[in-house]
């Protein structure tokens, strides 16, 4: 029997941007015949209930609501999702299973889910869909979920704004739809500023037929969690577009601990989005990932440096770390360094360098080696787990 007989091609569409994400699934079902759409509302899960929908082009095919499991509604998606898509598998095979997440979920979760379930799933591809008139006011927007009533957990912390951008950075495929719903039209600087935060994706405009196909082409799993790891993530390059920058800042020498704490709220509020590793000189064998959206920063250890494992530990590390490090292999370092990327319009690129610059030791600090930057003050304590 062929693939299409045997498993059930399984995409998954996600988006904060609800118009547009509705605008992507209604378009695939209409361009593959005999798909359906499955979807979990969340939106009353503070209330005890997760709705659960099934639809096809011409409209619901049925629908059931799904228990909340330790209180969290993405819990409950998960234990609710396999076992319908796995019904819809084994009722009739459908051509193509589209699991559209509600705005505030996450693609990566929900992906390693299905993947994991193995046969007779086949996860084929995963795409967030986009008002490109929306970026700005969304990647700006420091707002908890809870408070946009986009929370999907009475605990979760989550922020519209890095949301959207992990949102943004996992698939491979990015939805665009210009339906004016924004208020204001996309402009060039829109288009420009979705191209420089999504390297490596393919943007598929939302009108055509080409989203079907770019969403049965197939997806790995694997892949897409390197290319947003931080020791091998696939940053945005140096760019100069329609008033947008992306400012690449890549260095070998550390930190200094107590300036680049100083430094840190204005390099938050910098630019619309930033991300990247760094290493501190207090800390030289952590790989710290940095992460800002929306004016609000997240900096937290990622492991250890690939030069600071025995050799013995290297052939245990994924391929796609191995190579980030050798780009990046220093003599004396190895794979320690700063690369971090900042991308926004408008960007203060001179004043950005000038910043981070004078965030970097000094060359008599540099000089004391580890011994002397074991004593420089550790000012990162409070943020990651104090220096022993």
């Amino acid at each position: 029997m062929s693939r299409d007989e045997t498993r059930l091609p399984v995409a998954v569409v996600a988006g904060l941007h609800a118009d547009a994400r509705r605008a992507a699934v209604e378009e695939i079902l209409r361009t593959v015949p005999g798909s359906v759409a499955l979807h979990h509302d969340l939106s009353a899960a503070t209330d005890g209930t997760v709705h659960r929908t099934v639809r096809d082009a011409g409209g619901p095919l049925g629908g059931g609501d799904a228990p909340l499991v330790n209180d969290c509604a993405c819990c409950a998606l998960r234990e609710d999702l396999i076992p319908e898509l796995e019904r819809l598998a084994g009722g009739g095979s459908p051509r193509l299973a589209v699991v559209e997440l509600w705005d505030s979920v996450e693609p990566e979760a929900m992906a390693a889910v299905i993947d994991a379930a193995g046969a007779p799933l086949e996860l084929t591809g995963v795409a967030t869909a986009v008002d490109p008139a929306l970026l700005v006011p969304y990647l700006s927007n420091g707002d908890d979920l809870a408070e946009a009533g986009l929370a999907a957990a009475p605990a979760d912390q989550r922020t519209v704004a890095d949301t959207f951008a992990r949102q943004l950075e996992y698939p491979a495929v990015i939805a665009v739809a210009e339906d004016g719903s924004a208020g204001e039209p996309a402009d060039d600087g829109d288009r420009a500023l979705l191209a420089q935060l999504t390297p490596g994706a393919r943007v598929v405009p939302v009108g055509g037929d080409g989203l079907a196909a770019a969403l049965l082409a197939g997806f790995d799993v694997a892949a897409a969690a390197a290319r947003r790891h931080p020791a091998s993530a696939l940053l945005p390059q140096e760019c100069d577009e329609h008033g947008v920058s992306t400012l690449v800042w890549r260095r070998d020498r550390p930190f200094h601990p107590e300036r680049l704490y100083a430094a840190l709220e204005d390099l938050a509020c910098a630019a619309a989005r930033s991300r990247g590793r760094f290493w501190l000189a207090d800390r030289p064998d952590t790989l710290l990932a940095w992460d800002a959206a929306g004016g609000a920063l997240s900096v937290e250890p990622a492991g250890p440096w690939l030069a600071a494992l025995p050799d013995a530990a290297w052939d245990l590390v994924p391929a796609e770390r191995r190579v980030a490090a050798s780009l990046d292999w220093h003599p004396a370092h190895g794979d320690r360094c700063q690369h971090l990327t900042f991308t926004s319009p408008g960007l203060d690129r001179d004043g950005l360098l000038d910043v981070l610059d004078s965030c970097l030791l000094t060359d008599a600090e540099y000089a004391a080696g580890r011994d002397g930057w074991a004593r420089l003050p550790h000012a990162f304590d409070h943020l990651l787990a104090p220096v022993t």
